[in-house]
Order: C-alpha cells, then structure tokens, then sequence
C-alpha cells in the first residue's frame, strides 16, 4: 500500500507549540451512551492525495460508523490542513482536536511519551494510529497499523523518511500498544523482524475499494486515447516507484507488443520518488508511442479505466496487501501478479502468479490471457469470487474486537 508518512522533522527538536499545547484544557471526549468504545482514529492519510492508506481510513471510518458497538472520532496530526477533515468524515464520525504540529510532535514521539495525544483530542479507550506511528497516551490503548516491512526487508526502496517507521513501531509495541496488519503474512514478518509478541499482533484483512461504473453517456476519458491500431489495453495501476517494479512490466510489454498490435499499456499512477529508472526505461522502448500514462486519476475515471482494461499487471517486487488486483477481480479483469509479500495470501486462486523479476514469464502470463478462451474465462469467475471475501464490514468487525482485546488488557 502507498504511504503518506510522518512528516521529516527538522534539524532542531520540537518548537514551543508542543510545550505550550498542554497548558490549554483538552477538548472533550466524544459522547457515548455507556454502549461502545469510544475510538480515536488517525485519519491524517485522508488530507493528501489519496493513496492505499487513504483509501483504508475512508472506507473504514464508513464501516466503523455504521456500528453500535464503537463510538468513532477522527483526528489529524496537522497545524492547519486539520480544519478540511470534518468534511470528508462521514455521518456519525466527528472530529475535534487542537492543532497539532506534525513535525515536531513526529520528533517528540520517537523519542518519549511527551506529549500525549489526549491533550489534543481528549480522552479515548483506544487510539488507533493508522500510518506506522500511534500517539503516546495516558490511559487509552494503543493500536498501530503495520501494512508491510518494505523499510526493513528492502531499504534501497524507501523513501528516506519512512526510514524512521521501525523506531516508531518499536518504541510503541515497547509501551504496550498492539499491532494491526492487514495479512497473516505481514503479521508473521512483524513478529520476526520487530520482536512484537505474537499475542499483541492481529492480521485483519482489508475491503475492495467500489469502482464505480461509467455513467451511461459518458464522454470518452481524457488522456486514454489509445494509439492508432490498438483496441485492447494492459493496465497497471499505482504510484510510479521502484517497489511496482514497471521497468519490467515495460520489458514484457516490448516482448508481446510485436505478436499483439492491438494492444497498449496503460499506467494509471504519478510519479513517484525513484521513478527516473522507470522514465529511463520508457524513453529506450522501441514501443513506447503504444505506452499511455494519464497519471493520478480520480475513482470514476478510475472504475472506468479498471472496467475496459483486457488485464490488469501487478508486478510488485513487494505488497503487504495489494488493492488493484481485488478491485480488477472485483468486476471481472483477469489479473497477472507476482508471487511475492501478501499477494498470494490476497488473490488465492483468482489470479495468474509469476515470479518477481522473472521477464519471461510475466510475459507468457499476460499473452495467455490475451489469448483468452476457457481457462481465463475461469480465471475471472474465480477472481470474482475470490474478491467477495474480502468486505469492509468484515473489516470493521476485525478492527472492532482488536479494540476490545487492546481496551481490556489495558485495564488488566
């Protein structure tokens, strides 16, 4: 999943703001009627472009508030982008809190307790910290969000300041919090890696973002116009980095494009940090005109894009989860994937698996389902099954009794 990240911190410690904030009385608690846990979700990830840590908050805040058994508040480590998160909450999830100064309280938590978070959100049973890092606190229990271990398994592919997301998860775990992650896969790799105690870890898979349907009349999407000659595409999807590995998914391409001229590759993404091997790569491709990039695009486009493409390619090097294969599963693309991190623990048996790095073979995958026939028409009614699964209110059910164990042994 993509990540937004704590903010860098600065040369210096943190400035006054910090100290002055807990002179002031902290807000108060969100009402409850004695029925539920009253929850503070960290929902910063929704004020940034979105990414798969966006998605996760949106759709769970949705799925949480449509229970009666928690009581859900939303806040954002923010000075003043915190001011445009009420109205992306949804009914029955409220916010408030003082502002909260990402980078020097970023800088203070990875290195104490001070201040905690109650003295900007009031008091709470739990707080779940839904991007690597949960906020110290007095009373309430602590719940972190762990989507993969990219920053320790593979360094070279991280950004320099999600390099400080293990002295975050360490110290936490250190202090009692437990750890949310969004496979058995990544559960077991936290257990290992970061010495968690296997009884404070649970693995609750996450839903398939809806891809919503073309309106009927819809005009045709800009910058999709496929290249003369070609009517069939190949999808990718996601931030352009060096962890969805698209210089091979390049390399493929150029293997089948001869055999196949009426296909074009399409990627649906930004530009990432590390994405000149990728435009390095784009630019020595002798197919590169049938190479159609219309970069971040919203979620109807999205679905819409999703919906006409013959199949989707995800070539990671690494996931902790992988959304875009269940979504493509979800309305019926076949999927070409590799066999790495949590995706087989994802797709089960609705998608074609390959090795990472293996160009060959991504390549004979992809060409057999461009083949079509039975077997990919079965490989979609798989997919379509498979992706039922996995449902945000499931989520929510998961997240709900992790909140429970974490509030009880709180009180123990």
């Amino acid at each position: 999943m993509g990540r937004s990240g704590p903010a860098p911190s600065g040369p210096g410690g943190p400035d006054g703001t910090v100290c002055n904030a807990h002179r002031m009385s902290a807000p108060s608690p969100s009402p409850r009627d004695g029925s539920g846990l009253t929850v503070a979700f960290d929902a910063t990830a929704l004020l940034w472009q979105p990414t798969g840590i966006g998605v996760f908050c949106a759709r769970t805040l949705v799925a949480l508030a449509e229970r009666t058994d928690v009581d859900v508040s939303a806040f954002a480590v923010s000075w003043r982008r915190r001011r445009n998160l009420p109205p992306m909450l949804p009914p029955g999830v409220s916010s408030r809190q003082r502002a909260m100064p990402a980078r020097p309280l970023h800088w203070a938590w990875s290195r104490g307790t001070v201040p905690p978070v109650d003295w900007f959100i009031g008091g709470h049973d739990v707080v779940h910290g839904t991007n690597y890092v949960v906020p110290p606190t007095r009373r309430a229990a602590r719940v972190v969000s762990v989507y993969d271990l990219t920053v320790l398994l593979y360094p070279d592919l991280c950004q320099p300041v999600t390099l400080t997301f293990p002295t975050f998860i360490r110290r936490a775990v250190s202090e009692g919090a437990w750890v949310h992650t969004p496979s058995h896969f990544i559960a077991e790799q936290v257990v290992a890696e970061l010495d968690v105690p296997p009884e404070r870890v649970r693995a609750v898979h996450l839903g398939v973002p809806p891809s919503p349907a073309a309106p009927e009349g819809a005009a045709p999407i800009q910058g999709l116009t496929l290249p003369e000659g070609c009517s069939r595409y190949i999808l990718a999807i996601g931030t352009i980095e060096p962890r969805k590995d698209y210089p091979l998914l390049l390399a493929a391409f150029s293997q089948l494009a001869g055999r196949h001229r009426d296909v074009a590759l399409v990627i649906v993404g930004g530009d990432g940090w590390g994405v000149e091997p990728f435009l390095a790569s784009l630019e020595a491709s002798p197919v590169r005109d049938r190479v159609v990039r219309p970069g971040y695009v919203d979620d109807d486009t999205l679905g819409t894009v999703l919906r006409g493409a013959a199949v989707l390619a995800f070539p990671s090097v690494y996931e902790g989860f992988g959304f875009p294969p269940l979504q493509a599963m979800a309305v019926g693309v076949p999927v070409v994937t590799t066999r790495v991190g949590s995706i087989p623990e994802v797709v089960g048996d609705g998608a074609v698996l390959v090795e990472s790095g293996d160009r060959d073979g991504l390549t004979a995958a992809l060409e057999g389902v461009l083949d079509g026939g039975p077997e990919v028409e079965a490989l979609i009614a798989r997919g379509r099954r498979r992706s039922a699964l996995f449902t945000w209110e499931a989520c929510a059910e998961g997240l709900t009794d992790l909140y429970r164990q974490a509030a009880e042994s709180r009180r123990t």
